[in-house]
């Protein structure tokens, strides 16, 4: 697999990206990708209906994130290569599908609460789409000139709602993706853009509630992490014997992360390191 381009961990817009899936699929196959795993959100619909449209040269591996949770906090776990419509997997994406559409509803009630003047047909136009979050309420936002920028709107009106439990339990979601015959692993394990980085002590913490519910990867190379970053993790990874994956968690325009970007200088990285391949027929 020397020279093979991959990224295993991609958003379209059935969730928070801003691109179709097959249009997401193209510009991965301009980008000179041979492998892609499209993990949207708590949802396979972009999967779905991507599968017969892959196009020619590009090798799609099927794939999800799932918003969960340990005892320890809040974490994402992605499944990639699972059966869609083994019954394991289904019920966990209706599991994370209720908990997403009751979230959203809490946050449209408090923005009407807030009496921020948000025409009700935009909030149908989220309620349409299989995995909408935060990035899709704070651009209403930023629309209407209730905040400057989509982080500001995040920070100081969407992450104002009242929490509740709103994740899948990691208990829950590793089973399912391993009974569904896919491979769960742990996503951006230090913390994704945006959010305060975890510390050693909270890694490790969250790192045995995972291993103890069977988590099988790692995502050690990761868009966000310098290189030496995710060679720790790598070696980390290596001796809790779990695989390790990389992706780019790239969103199209919504975030600026180039497709197949596994570090944050923009290295190459060796195919051969990334052991979750070896299990998938490529």
């Amino acid at each position: 697999m020397t020279g093979i381009k991959i990224d295993l961990h991609t958003h379209s817009a059935a969730s928070d990206g801003t691109d179709a899936p097959l249009a997401l699929a193209l510009k991965a196959r301009e980008a000179g990708i041979q492998v892609l795993a499209l993990t949207d959100h708590d949802t396979a619909a972009g999967v779905r209906e991507l599968l017969g449209k892959v196009p020619e040269g590009l090798t799609l591996i099927s794939g999800i994130e799932v918003s969960a949770r340990t005892a320890s906090g809040k974490c994402h776990i992605l499944g990639l290569g699972c059966d869609l419509d083994a019954p394991a997997f289904t019920a966990l994406l209706d599991h994370a599908a209720a908990l997403r559409r009751e979230k959203l509803e809490r946050r449209i009630a408090f923005m009407r609460e807030l009496g921020l003047g948000i025409p009700e047909e935009e909030y149908e136009a989220l309620r349409a789409i299989p995995s909408a979050g935060k990035p899709h309420l704070g651009a209403l936002l930023v629309k209407y000139g209730h905040a400057p920028d989509l982080r500001t709107a995040i920070r100081d009106v969407v992450d104002r709602c009242p929490p509740f439990p709103d994740r899948v339990d990691a208990g829950e979601a590793i089973p399912a993706i391993r009974a569904a015959g896919g491979v769960a692993v742990w996503a951006h394990p230090m913390g994704e853009e945006g959010k305060r980085p975890l510390t050693v002590e909270e890694f490790r913490r969250m790192l045995e509630e995972l291993l103890e519910v069977g988590v099988m990867g790692m995502e050690c190379w990761y868009s966000r992490y310098p290189v030496e970053r995710c060679e720790d993790l790598e070696k980390i990874a290596a001796a809790r014997g779990l695989l390790i994956s990389g992706g780019s968690d790239c969103h199209g325009e919504r975030k600026n992360i180039p497709l197949g970007r596994l570090n944050a200088g923009g290295v190459p990285v060796d195919p051969a390191r990334l052991t979750v391949l070896k299990r998938f027929s490529l």
